[in-house]
């Protein structure tokens, strides 16, 4: 089987979806999978951003090392990977926004049998990631992708000795109300875990 290629897409206010993206892009690159990593960018205004200590300036730090995702990155991936932040038990804005434009390449059926995974962070323990992605899978079942989780294969490996934010459906994190926690262990190898097995999946459809 050729390598597949993975495109991760994510929108990440502090850093705590940024960690887990780049945790994923490791796991697929570790499956042999060619890696494009992209941020979703910003749409609310300045004036917006300044109402939250540091968003404009993390915002330009990760745009300085993450390009926008474009059509171009959709049509040439195998697999895509979103991750977002929760809001309220659903994605961020920003991600929506991006979606909302993939209307050619709905027309297209660019992305239809392409394979597709979801990872997240919230604020709280209970903060929404789970809803946060089933509510997610919806929109990319209405673009054509084969939807991929987090099975339990990976759940089996790790026990129950600590709490983690992964799931069946996608890893995730708890970021902390204000953004410092950072991701475990355990939750960095669920995104590994996640990044490897759409990699590998996303290489057999495409043989």
């Amino acid at each position: 089987m050729s390598p597949s290629k993975v495109l991760i897409v994510f929108y990440s206010r502090n850093s705590s979806t940024e960690r887990l993206a780049q945790a994923i892009a490791q796991g697929a690159a570790a499956e042999g999978a060619e890696v494009r990593l992209r941020r979703v960018r910003e749409f609310v205004g300045p004036e917006v951003m300044r109402q939250v200590p540091d968003w404009a300036e993390r915002a330009r730090e990760m745009n300085a090392r993450y390009e926008a995702p474009t059509e171009a990155d959709a049509e040439w991936a195998d697999a895509i990977v979103f991750g977002t932040p929760t809001r309220f038990g659903n994605m961020a804005g920003q991600m929506k926004s991006f979606l909302d434009q993939a209307g050619a390449l709905w027309l297209k059926g660019s992305l239809v049998g392409k394979v597709a995974g979801v990872f997240t962070s919230s604020a709280t323990q209970h903060g929404g990631q789970e809803s946060t992605i089933l509510t997610f899978l919806p929109v990319l079942m209405h673009l054509g992708f084969v939807i991929v989780g987090l099975p339990y294969s990976f759940q089996g490996q790790m026990g129950h000795a600590e709490v983690m934010g992964n799931s069946p459906y996608g890893a995730s994190t708890v970021a902390g109300g204000d953004g410092s926690r950072q991701p475990s262990r355990i939750e960095l190898e669920g995104a590994r875990y996640q990044g490897r097995h759409v990699a590998g999946i996303a290489s057999k459809l495409a043989a």
